[in-house]
């Protein structure tokens, strides 16, 4: 799984295409967010934990997506400019994605993909009788 999550391309923020191999031996926590969100001021908590912990290297992903009540409508100049104007966020921030439906991005398909794999394994070791 984690070959094929760092061969996923992704479009950073500012329109550059890339993987997220340079994030290999790094843990990522992988965030959809969105800015007229009610829980935007998490937007701090993310940054203050992405640079808590960078040093031992941490890192939070920010994909914002607009599929919540359209709670993410800006463009990515926009995003990106109320995220580091607003709440400071110097953490990797990406293109808008869809996390949801046939047009969901291949990053999520296979976050997805894992979290039900690991579900069926944990539920699988907590339900067999000893």
């Amino acid at each position: 799984m984690q070959n094929s999550l760092l061969n996923t391309h992704v479009t950073t923020i500012d329109g550059e295409a890339t993987t997220l191999e340079k994030y290999a031996g790094k843990v990522l926590l992988i965030v959809n967010v969105a800015s007229r969100c009610g829980l935007t001021s998490q937007y701090e908590q993310l940054e203050n934990i992405h640079k808590a912990w960078a040093d031992r290297g941490f890192v939070v992903l920010g994909f914002p997506c607009n599929q919540f009540m359209g709670q993410e409508p800006g463009s990515e100049e926009e995003i990106k400019t109320y995220c580091a104007n607003t709440w400071g966020v110097t953490f990797p921030m990406f293109s808008k994605i869809d996390v949801n439906g046939e047009a969901r991005h291949p990053l999520y398909q296979k976050l997805i993909a894992a979290a039900q794999r690991q579900s069926r394994r944990t539920r699988a070791v907590f339900t067999n009788e000893w």
